[in-house]
């Protein structure tokens, strides 16, 4: 998680971000419009990128501040690596 209150900020933000881009979505698909495919599928493509985004920075913090950390046991730094690995894994699924 952000490790610090400007890191928590900026993932505050990027969550009301991807909130604007869910409502522009509903918005979108409320519109009963026969044109409004395209639409739809940039604001899907949208909402998957900054989603992307947001689990990349998390990820990026988790593994500076934990994994990276000094002072970890061998034994913590893998299950603290194969924690990571079976988060990744569900979330490419």
């Amino acid at each position: 998680m952000a490790h610090t209150e400007e890191g928590r900020k900026k993932l505050l933000n990027r969550i009301s971000r991807i909130k604007g881009q869910l409502e522009a979505l509903e918005a979108v698909l409320q519109k009963e419009s026969p044109d409004n495919c395209s639409a739809v599928l940039q604001q899907i493509a949208s909402i998957r990128g900054a989603v992307g985004g947001l689990m990349m920075s998390v990820l990026e913090g988790h593994i500076r501040e934990h994994i990276s950390a000094e002072g970890l046991s061998p034994e913590q730094r893998q299950a603290d690596t194969e924690q990571v690995i079976s988060v990744l894994r569900s979330y490419v699924k």
